[in-house]
C-alpha cells in the first residue's frame, strides 16, 4: 500500500487538515491537492539514443473558490512553512464573501486502472535496445526507410485530494505510450508516417513483439501511402471520415465547445442551445472517464469527483456540458467528472476525457460506395479551432480521393476547413464500426495539457470545403 502524501509534510496529519480546514472555512469550495509523479522517456532517433531522462515532483496546490473568483497558491515542498503561506494567500478571495461550503463529491467503489509503475520494468537498459530493434527492423523491412524516430514515455502519478470537510481521496496513475514515426525516400521525395499506441497501465502489451511490429508496420505504411500520395484538390467535397483517431476532429472542433466554462461564460458556439438541435439526427456524442485503462480515463477527476459516462449531444440534440465543480454550481448543474489539470501547479477547469461519437446503423463499404467524388480521410496531424465561432481547420496526415463509390488514390496536402455546430449538420451516414484511437491523445487549453481519448465510426460529412494544394 502507498503510504499518504500528507505523511510526508514536516508536521502531523491532523495539522494539515487544520490548516486546510480554516484556509477553506467561508469560501463555497476548494481543496488541498497533493502530487507525487515520476516520469521517464527515452527517444531513438536516426540510428542513436537521442534522450533518456528521469524525473520526480511532489508539491501541492490550495484552492479556495469564492463566487466566480478562486485564490490558488501552490508549492514544490510539503512542509508547514509552504502550507501556511500558501493558505494565507488563498484566503484572501473570501473577503467580503460569507460561503458555505459546497456538499462533497461522492465516493466511488470502481478502479479503473493498476497502481503498478510502469517505469519499474522494463529496466531503462532493456527499453532503449528495444528502440534500437524497432530502428534496424524497419531498415531492414524496406530500403527506402530514410529516419526512424521511436519514444517510449511513461509516467506514474499519486494524487490526494484533501477537502475542507475532511473528505480525502486517493488516486494512483500509471500512464505509457510507444510512439515509432518513419521518413522514406525515393530520390529527392521523402515522406513521413507515424503511429502510437498506449494507456494507463504498464508497458505489458505494448512491448511484446507483435506489438511493437504492428505499430512499426503502420508506421511504415501510412509514409509509404504519403509518397505515391498526388496533390489534394481544392473545393467542395462530400468527405468520408475513417473511424477511431479521425475523433480528434470532434474533440477540436466540438469537445471543447462543450466545456461548462466556455458555456457559462456565453464564448462558445454552443452556449444558450441546451435542448436544441445542434447536429444530425442520429448524431450521439458522449464523454467517458469510466472505460477501463484508457489515455483520457480517471476513477476521479482532479477535484475528487468519479468520473461518469456523459452523453453532450443525443440523436443530434445537446443534452450536457462537461462540468467542474465550480461552473456546475454557477450554472445550477452537476459536476460530470471533468475537473482536470496538468499538475499541483495548476488550477482544474472543465476537460474532456474520451469524447467519441456513438455507433449508428451503415457499414462502411456503404458509405464510401455513396459518395460520387470526395475525400476519404483516414488520419489527422495538426489544426486549429476557433472555440467561439467554431471555426476550424484540420490538415490530413492520410487521405484518398473517392471516384464513382471507390477509393482510388492517396492525396497529400489535404484539409478540412468549416464550422463544428455546422458540421456537425452536414453528418448524413453514420458507420457501424464505432473505435477508439489507439492511445496518444494529448490536449491543450488554458496552457496545460491532460492525456485524452478520442473518438468515432466512419462517417460521411456533406459539402465539405477542402483546401488542398491543386486547383
Amino acid at each position: 500500500m502507498t503510504s499518504s502524501l500528507i505523511d510526508r509534510f514536516d508536521i502531523s496529519d491532523t495539522e494539515v487538515r487544520s490548516i486546510t480546514a480554516d484556509a477553506l472555512s467561508g469560501s463555497d469550495d476548494g481543496e488541498l491537492y497533493l502530487e507525487y509523479r515520476e516520469g521517464e522517456s527515452l527517444v531513438f532517433d536516426n540510428g542513436r539514443l537521442k534522450t533518456g531522462n528521469f524525473n520526480t515532483e511532489l508539491g501541492f496546490g490550495l484552492r479556495a473558490v469564492a463566487g466566480e473568483a478562486t485564490g490558488y497558491a501552490h508549492a514544490s515542498e510539503l512542509s508547514a512553512s509552504a502550507l501556511r503561506h500558501a493558505a494565507d494567500a488563498v484566503s484572501a478571495v473570501k473577503m467580503g464573501h460569507a460561503g458555505k461550503l459546497d456538499v462533497a463529491p461522492a465516493g466511488t467503489n470502481k478502479k479503473l486502472y493498476g497502481d503498478e509503475n510502469p517505469i519499474a520494468e522494463p529496466a531503462f537498459g532493456e527499453k532503449a535496445l528495444l528502440l534500437q530493434t524497432i530502428d534496424g527492423w524497419l531498415r531492414e523491412k524496406d530500403p527506402r526507410v530514410r529516419q526512424v524516430t521511436a519514444a517510449l514515455t511513461a509516467s506514474w502519478q499519486h494524487v490526494e485530494i484533501l477537502r475542507g470537510d475532511g473528505q480525502l481521496v486517493r488516486d494512483i496513475r500509471p500512464l505509457v505510450r510507444l510512439n515509432i514515426s518513419v521518413v522514406v525516400g525515393d530520390g529527392d521525395r521523402q515522406e513521413s508516417g507515424s503511429h502510437g499506441i498506449g494507456g494507463r497501465k504498464g508497458f505489458g502489451e505494448f512491448l511484446t513483439e507483435g506489438s511493437w511490429q504492428d505499430a512499426a508496420s503502420e508506421a511504415l505504411r501510412q509514409a509509404l501511402v504519403n509518397l505515391e500520395a498526388r496533390p489534394a484538390p481544392a473545393g467542395t467535397f462530400d468527405v468520408v471520415l475513417g473511424n477511431g483517431w479521425p475523433g480528434v476532429m470532434l474533440h477540436e472542433a466540438v469537445g471543447h465547445g462543450l466545456e461548462g466554462d466556455f458555456n457559462r461564460k456565453k464564448t462558445s458556439a454552443f452556449s444558450g442551445l441546451m435542448g436544441e438541435q445542434v447536429a444530425a439526427k442520429g448524431v450521439t456524442v458522449i464523454d467517458d472517464g469510466t472505460i477501463p485503462e484508457r489515455r483520457g480515463s480517471l476513477t476521479v477527476d482532479d477535484e475528487g469527483t468519479p468520473s461518469g459516462h456523459n452523453v453532450l449531444i443525443e440523436d443530434g440534440r445537446l443534452v450536457g456540458y462537461m462540468q467542474d465543480r465550480q461552473n456546475a454550481r454557477l450554472m445550477g448543474m452537476k459536476p460530470t467528472g471533468n475537473g482536470r489539470r496538468e499538475s499541483y501547479a495548476h488550477q482544474p477547469m472543465p476537460r474532456m476525457t474520451n469524447t467519441f461519437m456513438a455507433g449508428g446503423d451503415k457499414d462502411p463499404g456503404e458509405i464510401i460506395a455513396s459518395v460520387k467524388k470526395g475525400i476519404y480521410a483516414v488520419s489527422f496531424g495538426g489544426g486549429q479551432v476557433d472555440i467561439t465561432s467554431g471555426k476550424f481547420v484540420f490538415g490530413c496526415t492520410e487521405a484518398y480521393m473517392i471516384e464513382d463509390g471507390k477509393v482510388t488514390f492517396p492525396v497529400k496536402g489535404a484539409m478540412l476547413i468549416g464550422n463544428g455546430p455546422e458540421a456537425m449538420k452536414r453528418i448524413t451516414m453514420v458507420g457501424n464500426d464505432p473505435a477508439l484511437d489507439t492511445g496518444i491523445g494529448m490536449c491543450g487549453k488554458g496552457g496545460q495539457g491532460v492525456p485524452v481519448g478520442v473518438g468515432q465510426p466512419h462517417l460521411r460529412m456533406d459539402a465539405m470545403t477542402v483546401g488542398g494544394t491543386q486547383g
